[in-house]
């Protein structure tokens, strides 16, 4: 990914924070010579060697399943807030942009075996149940519910590099940046609300 220095993100807890956030994702590997995405959860976790990895899973019925050999080359791409910005709200003339969040992991995915893809999901379920006024395990469901299981393969990615850019208006002036967060503020969309909270705490480690 294009990263210009402005908007390069290199702090480590920063970009974890964000895909933990934001860990619904696309998975791009190759099938038949053409790119393939396949849009699902990814999460941030660490393997039985203690390693960070992705982990996430796709229904064996996806034609990239069938492609998927061990150590395949992937690409995780996840969005996190964006929005318009228009150049009426800067003390000069110049053009309108898109501020966005955005990280690409690149790594070998791995396929999991079925202990694995229990582990994982039960993980998934648990962080994003935790908030549910009648949270659902997956311990406590039934034996024929679990048989679902087969339908899917589970996989990790073993991560290689990541690249993550926060195009948040950096390169502007104190005024034009304060007033890029009040406008997006002001426009009462969540997106351009996260956005400009995005803003304020990219400025505030700078």
């Amino acid at each position: 990914m294009y990263i210009p220095k402005y908007f390069k993100i290199n702090n480590k807890d920063e970009v974890r924070d964000f895909l933990k956030k934001n860990s619904f994702g696309i998975l791009i590997t190759s099938v038949a010579d053409r790119p393939w995405g396949t849009h699902i959860p990814m999460e941030l976790e660490k393997d039985t060697a203690g390693t960070e990895v992705l982990f996430g899973h796709i229904s064996k019925g996806n034609p990239q399943r069938k492609h998927f050999k061990d150590k395949t080359e992937a690409l995780a791409i996840f969005n996190g807030p964006h929005a318009y910005v228009s150049s009426s709200w800067y003390n000069h003339e110049n053009v309108p942009t898109w501020n966005y969040t955005a990280v690409h992991v690149y790594g070998k995915l791995v396929v999991l075996d079925e202990t694995e893809l229990m582990d994982s999901l039960k993980k998934l379920v648990d962080k994003h149940e935790a908030g549910s006024e009648s949270p659902v395990k997956m311990e406590e469901m039934p034996e024929q519910t679990l048989r679902q299981m087969k339908g899917i393969v589970g996989f990790k990615i073993l991560i290689r590099e990541i690249h993550a850019a926060f195009k948040l208006s950096q390169n502007r002036d104190d005024e034009d940046h304060q007033n890029i967060i009040e406008k997006l503020t002001d426009r009462g969309d969540s997106s351009s609300a996260e956005t400009a909270a995005y803003m304020q705490k990219t400025k505030k480690q700078q």
